[in-house]
């Protein structure tokens, strides 16, 4: 018993020797961590206020739409940056949202570059689908001047047309064109341009200056479709029922198209101010 009482002991000894230097390998290994994550973050700390890392010209700053890198200085008066400044201040969301605030812009991601230092700005244009004005210009002077020019996209979002050509120098403009102010055809317009656009019949002009009576310029003439209403998809399937009126009546006599009740749509012509019911001349 006495034998087997003191390798007993032995063993617990052993074990207890062999805890306590585990206990002293953790410990080791606790502070060299500490140590190596202190130094790493001073060293990124070190390499992070250096001169190096700082905003010095707008030449650092790419900005991006699509594939396509945007000339120089296309966007840098929206971006309101102070140089120098350091990389690691610059606030890339606040940059993004501003930018989005823009009338041309729908979408921006702003994000810091490390080699070379700098930024890059992707960004999403909206895409215009109509030249804007607010009214139509007129011989006078005064009149023209009062004539404000600008773009309008798919959902009806108003843009500055100087703003537009800022950072899009060669776009081709659309050929349509919208007249009137923004707020009176904007709610509206994103059911009123998807239809126009799959429609038939070649529309060059929208004018909604008259809210009681919006009146299209189309190859067919002037169409009348008095107030804006959920009819409008069933008038232009009717006027693309009336692309064979040529063949009826001379253009250069229709004044205009009635089609303030699609269901019974009428040509206004010039000669002794007829009407022509054009479903059955």
């Amino acid at each position: 018993m006495a034998g087997i009482v003191s390798v007993s002991h032995a063993d617990l000894a052993q074990r207890r020797k062999k805890l306590r230097r585990q206990r002293q390998m953790k410990i080791i290994q606790a502070i060299w961590r500490t140590f190596a994550i202190s130094g790493l973050a001073s060293g990124l700390l070190w390499v992070a206020i250096q001169p190096i890392w700082v905003l010095n010209a707008p030449k650092q700053i790419v900005v991006k739409s699509g594939n396509r890198v945007l000339p120089e200085g296309s966007i840098q008066s929206l971006l309101r940056l102070s140089y120098p400044q350091s990389l690691w201040r610059i606030q890339t969301s606040a940059i993004a949202a501003s930018l989005k605030q823009q009338p041309t812009i729908a979408q921006a991601t702003v994000r810091r570059r490390l080699f070379p230092p700098g930024l890059i700005i992707e960004i999403q244009q909206r895409v215009p689908v109509a030249v804007a004005q607010s009214s139509k210009a007129r011989n006078t002077n005064t009149a023209k001047k009062q004539v404000s020019a600008g773009l309008v996209d798919a959902s009806g979002v108003w843009m500055p047309l100087e703003k537009y050509k800022l950072v899009n120098p060669n776009a081709k403009l659309p050929s349509l064109k919208v007249i009137g102010l923004p707020e009176q055809y904007r709610q509206y317009w994103s059911q009123l341009y998807p239809t126009l656009s799959q429609s038939s019949v070649k529309v060059t002009e929208i004018d909604c200056q008259d809210p009681t009576n919006l009146i299209l310029k189309t190859e067919l003439g002037n169409v009348y479709l008095g107030a804006p209403s959920p009819q409008l998809p069933q008038q232009i399937k009717v006027l693309a029922q009336m692309r064979q009126l040529s063949a009826k009546i001379n253009p250069s006599q229709i004044e205009y198209i009635d089609l303030k009740n699609p269901e019974s749509p009428l040509v206004h012509v010039n000669q002794n101010n007829r009407k022509v019911n054009s479903l059955n001349p």
